[in-house]
């Protein structure tokens, strides 16, 4: 019974601060699966890739890699140069997931960009355990992702019409979520490095090679300015 409640709070506690993510997750999700299907994958491909291959913006990016003559060093290239984002995301987190025990695998694999800004800037209330509050966090997130690519696979059989665009509401909810944290004055300095270093980027390497650059940048700046943005 205990362990119920201990469940049953984390979860109370986890879930208003995933509402944002829910709504955009759903909506890119559906719109992930109508995608798919309009190229020929069914709900159950469409889903298992989410489950599976959880990638968000390289799954939309995957939908051309399986249309297309298969080239394994330009899909490994393409995935790494979308993904590297994570590596930095993953030295960030050291410490908080440190002590989390089994579910921290779960919890690695999970991690996404709108997991990231909820885990890195929420601390669970009182009386919520931490594992349980970033476990549920992780959980939720990842279920909505899966929940919205099978319900817009099966619905793109019965929807029929121009998906071109649909995919811009992936940097739709990257906005929000900057809107989001944009809010809080104390976050404002790291969301001008970071607009600085990838507008840098942008100059110096051109629109398909700035991520790796710009996040490379973004963490010399911030280990190199810890002292007085920590302060």
């Amino acid at each position: 019974m205990e362990t119920v409640n201990r469940r049953r709070a984390a979860v109370k506690a986890a879930f208003p601060a995933t509402v944002p993510v829910m709504t955009g997750f759903l909506a890119l999700g559906v719109a992930y699966g109508i995608l798919m299907r309009t190229n020929g994958y069914g709900p159950l491909w469409s889903t298992l890739m989410s489950a599976i291959g959880f990638g968000g913006s390289m799954q939309y990016v995957a939908i051309t890699l399986l249309v297309t003559a298969f080239d394994p060093l330009q899909a490994f290239l393409l995935a790494l140069m979308v993904n590297a984002r994570h590596i930095f995301y993953g030295l960030s987190l050291l410490d908080k997931y440190k002590g989390l025990g089994k579910a921290r695998f779960f919890m690695v694999f999970a991690l996404c960009d709108e997991t990231f800004s909820l885990v890195s800037t929420l601390e669970p209330p009182e009386g919520v355990e931490r594992k349980d509050f970033y476990f549920w966090i992780t959980l939720l997130d990842y279920l909505y992702w899966v929940g919205g690519t099978a319900l817009g696979g099966l619905l793109g059989r019965f929807i029929i019409f121009d998906t071109t665009g649909l995919d811009f509401a992936l940097t739709a909810l990257f906005v929000v979520l900057f809107l989001e944290q944009w809010k809080k004055p104390e976050n404002r300095p790291f969301g001008l490095i970071g607009l600085a270093c990838a507008g840098a980027s942008l100059a110096v390497f051109g629109a398909d090679n700035l991520v790796i650059p710009a996040m490379a940048l973004i963490l010399a700046v911030l280990l190199g300015g810890r002292k007085r943005l920590c302060t």
